[in-house]
């Protein structure tokens, strides 16, 4: 508890009630500032980079200035190392601990287990990570270096928890939220609630915790506009202030704590960016240069006790705190939403801005670029040795090796390029950062990789103790990628999991580790609804966002699973028709897109058991569903061999196109569809091909089929997490690992190497279904036609799947890979 004397109370009470005498507050004179130009501020763009869901809050780490951690609409968080446009890891959203989470929480989640960040804050010694949820949830993760987060702290409100921050009452770190039960809470990290400070009429909006001569407080605003300040006692708010606008309001100080200023919004659209006279209670001035917008809340922030900056009217708007006329704006180089989110670093050589298209761009001034090269110079550095060691060795083998092109389309916003986690290479004179690859493909003769002995790789076969042998019809990584689902012909799901330990301190997936049959203490299965004639079923699964839910089907109705207990939470759609494919809605899980057996596609909201639209066109059973929120439409596929675009919002039939199957082959077998991290490249998989179509004009711009080394069909393909690989498995048991953007084989695994040698069997034994880690590229999992699951991993020394192949100028069997994000209404005709 934290006490202060009756003096103390008066003081602040004097300072921040606008009912005392202004005669007793001297309001302390801005800062002079040094000279400053407009070359002070990050306007230049760096880089771009798609996060891949649309990203909702974000914070620099408070002394690494280049380590971002972004916040997403789907519940995850990623930590960016922007210097190197590499992303560190991603955390999907999970609760903790279920079972000790209210029942309001549990029937929330089971009505609708979408989720979405509202805010993520560093702590001030940049040891933790705090994260407010949408729904009811507080998460602390410690952070651990560079690719590590480990759960430390899972609070709670009532509703939505709609801010988060940290301070420090008695010189003991703390974590303040607030949230729609119109509460401020106050909690130490062990997660012990010291203070719940009650007056607001309306859910709170945001906190701003500051300390000033000794005296520590929290400014709270409300979505009714009323700004109210607390001591940390329990005898309620100090003051009662009203924002501009009446409506969602953020308060921030000057770095150095001088200065108070607000932001936001009116329902009207009319936005607000003022400072604060905090010992009156009145406004000191207020910035111009707003236009009337959009609906939603105008966000801004503070840097160097010098400039403040807003996104507004798809612009990043900048002002000196002195002066109330704009200072300047950029709309850096376009392809911002209408009220862009952003944040500085605390050196303010850094600048974040979203993008319209699930992604954020940093943007810097000539500090920034420098200590973006200095980053960049040091990862060089550190791999230089064993660079010039493997060139020399290289080198005596062959004078002249072949030069890896690099496809750059200059015509094409989306264009596919050799960067990770969809990461658009720096600008402005910054040259990318070379790396083993680089170097070695341009002194080697490149050739094809084959791992044809278990040596050559590792791999773990899930454990199991059934005696029922029967095929693996889906196979899903779970999102936090701690686990494998699979789920076999005869309707029964299983699940495996991986647990920390000191050989796997991350928990996750892994082919070094034998994971655990896991199982409830109920002893309950998961197992479908499966009819008696059920030999023509098409096993269908889908898993939701935050790896509490799964559906699936296998011929008969489709079941809904408690991921935790295997108990079956509804059951939906008795055939006939059966349901063949299953895909949640990436915007709302209770809205399902359902493929059925006689060719038509239901969209199906389970929250009212009701079929909102029946979609139809195909010939055939449907056979793949796959959703691109950044061009908001759907894909589906049939065993007719066509695909079908379908618009999102008022789901008509867009265009269709047959795939080109060789000749004298009829249309049949299944067609599966999955969506690149760009969200407009598709991979499309049948077996007599892989192709790849910009789904933005409808066009095939790649494809590959069976041949020579690879001459099987193929029985299922997957994009690697960051969509650089594409892994196909054939069924002679041979997988192949391609580059994404050319569809060129750079590796082959045969079936020795995964495969233990057994009885003689009339039917060989291959991979029915690949999938593939969520955060791991070159991890895989392989269901087989024996029953088995296998997780497949690079040896410890390669830790990659052969070397990038190299590309013709920029076009693969006479087909160009360039893109085009150009307005899908136009591209997409009937």
């Amino acid at each position: 508890m934290v006490e202060y004397g009756s003096t103390d109370h008066e003081h602040l009470m004097k300072r921040l009630r606008s009912a005392q005498s202004i005669d007793e507050v001297t309001y302390p004179a801005p800062p002079q500032h040094a000279s400053w130009s407009l070359d002070d501020l990050p306007k230049s763009v760096a880089c771009t980079i798609h996060q891949g869901s649309n990203v909702t809050s974000m914070d620099f780490h408070p002394f690494h200035h280049t380590l971002l951690t972004v916040g997403c609409s789907n519940g995850e968080i990623s930590l960016w190392e922007v210097s190197k446009r590499e992303r560190l890891l991603t955390k999907p959203f999970k609760i903790w601990d279920m079972a000790s989470c209210s029942v309001l929480l549990q029937a929330s989640i089971v009505k609708d287990s979408s989720i979405s960040v509202n805010r993520v804050a560093w702590t001030p010694d940049g040891n933790l990570i705090g994260i407010a949820f949408t729904k009811h949830l507080v998460h602390l993760h410690a952070y651990q270096g560079s690719n590590e987060l480990r759960p430390h702290l899972e609070a709670s409100h009532v509703g939505g928890v709609n801010d988060i921050a940290f301070s420090h009452p008695n010189k003991k770190l703390c974590v303040v939220t607030c949230g729609d039960d119109k509460l401020i809470k106050v909690w130490d990290l062990a997660g012990n609630k010291l203070f719940s400070f009650e007056g607001h009429e309306s859910p709170v909006y945001s906190v701003c915790p500051h300390q000033k001569e000794n005296i520590q407080f929290i400014f709270s605003t409300a979505i009714d506009g009323k700004i109210k300040a607390w001591l940390y006692d329990n005898m309620g708010s100090r003051v009662d202030y009203d924002a501009p606008g009446q409506w969602c309001t953020r308060m921030l100080y000057s770095a150095d704590g001088s200065r108070l200023f607000s932001c936001g919004t009116s329902k009207d659209g009319d936005s607000f960016l003022v400072e604060w006279n905090e010992s009156e209670g009145k406004i000191r001035r207020t910035f111009s240069g707003f236009r009337k917008n959009f609906p939603g809340v105008v966000q801004f922030d503070t840097t160097k006790n010098r400039f403040l900056a807003v996104g507004d009217d798809s612009q990043i708007k900048f002002w000196d705190m002195d002066n109330t006329n704009i200072l300047t704006s950029t709309e850096a180089e376009g392809g911002l939403p209408s009220l862009p989110r952003l944040r500085f670093n605390k050196e303010g050589n850094l600048l974040v801005v979203t993008t319209a298209d699930n992604g954020f761009k940093v943007l810097a001034n000539a500090n920034g670029l420098r200590a973006l090269r200095a980053m960049e110079a040091q990862s060089y550095e550190a791999s230089r040795t064993p660079l010039e060691m493997k060139v020399s060795s290289s080198s005596m083998l062959t004078s002249i090796g072949p030069v890896v092109s690099k496809v750059e389309r200059v015509d094409s916003p989306a264009k596919p390029t050799s960067t990770l986690n969809g990461v658009e290479p720096m600008i402005r004179g910054i040259e990318k950062p070379r790396n083993l690859e680089d170097v070695s493909d341009k002194t080697k003769p490149w050739e094809l990789t084959e791992i044809v002995d278990p040596t050559q790789c590792r791999t773990v076969t899930l454990p199991d103790n059934s005696e029922i042998a029967s095929k693996v019809a889906r196979l899903l990584y779970t999102n936090s990628g701690v686990g494998v689902l699979s789920l076999y012909t005869n309707g029964v799901q299983k699940l495996w999991k991986w647990s920390r330990s000191e050989q796997n301190s991350s928990g996750k997936a892994t082919a070094s580790i034998i994971p655990q049959l896991w199982q409830p203490n109920s002893g309950l299965h998961m197992t479908n609804d499966v009819p008696e004639n059920s030999e023509g079923a098409v096993p269908c699964i889908a898993l939701s966002k935050n790896d509490s839910y799964v559906m699936s089907a296998c011929g008969g109705k489709v079941s809904l699973f408690n991921m935790m207990t295997f108990k079956v939470m509804t059951t939906f759609m008795p055939p006939p028709p059966a349901s063949t494919f299953l895909a949640f809605h990436p915007q709302d899980n209770n809205i399902i897109a359902i493929g059925m057996e006689d060719s038509a596609i239901h969209i199906y909201n389970v929250r009212v058991d009701e079929v909102k639209t029946k979609l139809k066109g195909h010939q055939k059973r449907i056979t793949g569903l796959a959703f691109s929120t950044s061009l908001n439409l759907l894909a589906s596929s049939g065993a007719d061999a066509q695909l079908f675009f379908w618009n999102m919002e008022n789901w008509e039939k867009m265009k269709s196109v047959a795939l080109q199957l060789p000749p004298g082959r009829t249309p049949q077998g299944a067609t599966r569809v999955q969506f690149h991290s760009d969200q407009v490249r598709l991979l499309v998989c049948h077996e007599t091909q892989l192709a790849v179509f910009d789904a933005n004009k409808m066009e095939c711009i790649q494809q590959w089929m069976p041949q020579e080394v690879l001459s099987s069909p193929i029985s299922s393909a997957a994009y690697s997490c960051n969509s650089q690989l594409v892994y196909a498995t054939f069924t002679d048991g041979n997988i192949g690992v391609f580059d994404a953007d050319s569809l060129k084989l750079r590796c082959r695994i045969a079936p020795s190497a995964y495969i233990s040698p057994g009885i003689s069997n009339s039917q060989i034994i291959h991979p029915l279904v690949v999938t593939t880690h969520p955060q791991e590229a070159n991890q895989l999992a392989v269901g087989l036609t024996d029953g088995l699951v296998k997780v497949i991993e690079p040896s410890e020394t390669e830790r990659k799947w052969g070397l990038p192949v190299p590309v013709n100028n920029g076009t693969e069997n006479g087909k160009t890979a360039a893109l085009s994000t150009t307005n899908t209404s136009e591209q997409l005709q009937r």
